[in-house]
């Protein structure tokens, strides 16, 4: 720790005089009515001709670059659905302000290059994938959870075979150690981590950015072995009308209608909403449970931003959400069976609210100094119950983050630099054991970002946080990249995470089951190491970007964990911290190619090796498929009238808990099978109308057996946690999407 502090002071101290550089505004048009304003472009590409020396633009459309020696004094600006443009610039020229045109084809109002669906940044220094609103709608998407069906890099399944709750897996590590965001504020964490991956609609995102390994030390402590950030979209960009309906065989239907008003040339406000109703009880593998919960929910934002150009921009928001699931035994009626032994049942009433206040001030006749204020607040509640069981968690939180960022002599030597502030008031209820906690949490943080050449850069970060319970947390973290050929970028990070558990939210499936939770001691927090290596080449052919194919390793090392142990009996949950090893590696290739016009394919394969120490033996942790591999393919006709997507996805084999101490009949093999599934979905688009149809599933592969003595609910043996595979068969959907732009 004191050489990473010696480092950052070595950096920080250093600086170089006599550099040039140019900056500027990457804006496009938008007309409102007769009116019509500049709005900026975020994470526009801004580079020199034939060089790799570029950068992109901020959250303003804000860039910098150094000027580079010789006779190139070309600047090409980029962005993906809009014309490029390249600009000569004067030798003593300092500032260049440039407006891109969208790049529409004369005759039809549609746009002629196709928008990729997924794509790698080349410029950042984080290597983060990209998924866009194209990509989204590949497949239906109704939430978040359903959004990463192309990706080997982010697993989802279900927790448990009676809630229809979703967990995601990334480095084979459970989505817990990942940080999820919604632009840049924490959202699914605490008692959100159960059902939260189902509280964000597909048709609100705009895009999802994926990064692996430890994130920025900007956002907090949390992200371990990497960071998920959506995007919604914007009420000063978004179509002033859009509709999307959905339904499926199985009596499941959505709607989704977003409004977007520009009030004044600063002021613009957008309301989504969301509604989801699934009323049908389905037992297709006959054991008398439902499939799937039955759902009903409710989901409310209404966002509003204000922008004065160059000097503040500020977003505000509040969401609301009512969600009501009931599952278990098709028999089970509440009125009648709830709290008795006739039939078993589950129930989980949640209502949440949030609140989020984002504004950025420009500092005058500087503008690469900025300040940035984040406010949120979260009130989470959710009365449940699990057959005889009752768990009811009410939690309160309050997040502030306080970013200052400018740069040390010139571009070259960025820092940003803050504080922040973190609230979590848990009321939390199981059965009759209270498990109240409150902790509060001041940080500070400082980051620099060093530009070393034109092809190479350093992020060093460093934070350090109180925790009330736990005490200090001390968080570097790292990061590199190193053009050292042509569109041939090698990335490096390595970092240290940290989280504290709620480990009854985020492991219900000990709830809907009959075993006895055996807490050992006091749960200390939970402690992780982090480095990975990336290498990523984007191919071209001529001018034209034909993809990227990357390979990459990350190693994950646990200090602390809490570890839920299923293996010493197969009739209790035995929690206590780490004592001994565990660790993660996984390593992933993946190529993403347009190899013709209109036609785009992602090829993927992905291996986990993860360990943990579990009643004295270093083991496979149990439930984490070590192969993966991924083929997606995309067609599009002349103009995107129609368009093909299917999905192909080879799940390997797992390790199942030891059920050896089980009667034979409840017995379980040592290793779940691997498995083949497939999606597939067509698209019909007219100029504001898009039908869609298709299918998940379609292999119709579903775990046999799912739930452990399913006709004894009641009984010591009933679990339902043993869950490797789909629980849900093949499944078809129809819907439309309609906009007014």
């Amino acid at each position: 720790m004191k050489n990473i502090l010696i480092i950052i002071g070595i950096f920080l101290t250093f600086s170089v005089n006599g550099q040039d550089y140019i900056s500027g505004f990457v804006q496009e048009n938008q007309a409102h009515g007769e009116h019509v304003h500049f709005a900026p472009l975020v994470n526009a590409n801004v580079y020199w001709l034939n060089s790799t020396n570029g950068t992109i633009t901020d959250e303003n459309g804000y860039f910098t670059i150094e000027k580079i020696k010789g006779k190139n004094n070309f600047l090409v600006f980029s962005y993906m659905g809009y014309s490029s443009d390249t600009i000569e610039v004067g030798k003593s020229q300092k500032e260049i302000n440039i407006v891109l045109k969208q790049d529409l084809l004369l005759n039809e109002v549609v746009v002629e290059e196709r928008v990729k669906g997924e794509f790698v940044s080349k410029m950042k220094t984080i290597q983060t994938q990209t998924i866009s609103t194209h990509g989204l709608q590949k497949m239906a998407c109704c939430n978040l959870s359903e959004s990463f069906e192309n990706s080997a890099t982010v697993d989802v399944s279900y927790s448990d075979a009676v809630t229809g709750a979703k967990q995601i897996q990334m480095l084979g590590l459970a989505g817990v150690y990942s940080q999820i965001l919604t632009e840049n504020v924490p959202m699914i964490r605490g008692v959100a981590s159960t059902f939260g991956l189902g509280y964000i609609p597909g048709t609100w995102m705009e895009s999802i950015q994926i990064s692996k390994g430890t994130a920025s030390v900007i956002n907090g402590y949390e992200s371990t072995t990497g960071q998920i950030n959506i995007e919604y979209k914007k009420p000063d960009k978004a179509d002033k009308f859009f509709v999307n309906l959905y339904a499926n065989h199985m009596m499941k239907s959505e709607a989704n209608v977003l409004l977007a008003k520009k009030i004044t040339e600063r002021l613009s406000t957008m309301l989504l909403t969301h509604a989801e109703n699934f009323a049908n009880k389905v037992d297709d593998n006959k054991d008398g449970f439902m499939d799937m919960p039955l759902i009903k929910q409710i989901n409310l934002f209404n966002r509003w931003t204000y922008d004065i150009e160059g000097k503040f921009c500020g977003q505000y928001g509040v969401k609301y959400l009512y969600e009501n699931r009931a599952g278990g035994q098709t028999s089970f009626y509440k009125d009648t069976d709830y709290g008795t032994t006739n039939s078993y049942g589950l129930g989980v009433n949640t209502q949440r609210i949030e609140v989020f206040a984002k504004n950025g001030i420009q500092f005058k006749g500087a503008t690469h100094k900025s300040l940035g204020l984040i406010l949120s607040g979260t009130y989470h509640k959710q009365n449940s119950f699990f057959g005889l069981n009752n768990y009811d968690v009410t939690q309160r939180s309050l997040y502030g983050n306080l970013i200052y960022q400018t740069i040390i002599s010139n571009t070259n030597h960025k820092i940003s630099t803050g504080l922040s502030y973190v609230l979590d008031n848990y009321t939390e209820n199981f059965n009759l054991t209270n498990l109240d906690k409150i902790e509060s949490v001041p940080g500070a943080f400082a980051q620099y970002t060093y530009e070393i050449r034109e092809n190479m850069s350093l992020i060093l970060g460093l934070r350090s946080d109180l925790n009330s319970k736990f005490g200090l947390f001390i968080t570097p973290r790292t990061h590199f990249r190193w053009e050292f050929a042509h569109e041939t970028i090698l990335r490096a990070s390595a970092g240290k995470g940290y989280r504290t558990a709620n480990v009854f939210v985020e492991n219900t499936a000990m709830l809907a089951s009959s075993r006895q939770i055996v807490i050992i001691e006091d749960f200390d927090v939970e402690e992780a190491w982090n480095c990975g290596i990336n290498l990523t080449k984007h191919l071209e052919k001529g001018h034209d970007e034909l993809g990227t194919i990357s390979i990459d390793f990350y190693r994950t090392d646990f200090v602390n964990q809490i570890i839920v142990d299923f293996d010493q009996d197969a009739s209790k949950a035995y929690l206590y911290n780490l004592d001994g090893k565990s660790y993660s590696n996984s390593a992933q290739i993946e190529l993403i190619m347009t190899p013709f016009k209109r036609f785009d394919f992602t090829l993927a394969a992905r291996y986990n090796d993860v360990k943990a120490t579990l009643n004295n033996e270093l083991i496979d942790k149990p439930l984490v498929n070590k192969l993966k591999g991924v083929l997606a393919l995309s067609y599009a006709t002349n103009h995107e009238k129609w368009q093909f997507d299917i999905t192909n996805q080879l799940v390997g084999t797992s390790r199942l808990p030891n059920t050896q101490s089980s009667p034979a009949e409840y017995q379980k093999a040592e290793n779940s099978p691997a498995y083949y599934i497939l999606h597939a979905q067509i698209t019909k688009k007219y100029k504001n109308l898009d039908f869609y149809i298709g299918g998940e599933n379609l292999t119709n592969f579903v775990q046999k057996d799912p739930i452990i003595s399913p006709e004894n609910p009641f009984g010591e043996h009933f679990d339902t946690s043993m869950i490797w595979g789909p629980i849900v068969g093949r499944m078809f959907y129809v819907g439309f999407r309609f906009n007014i732009k």
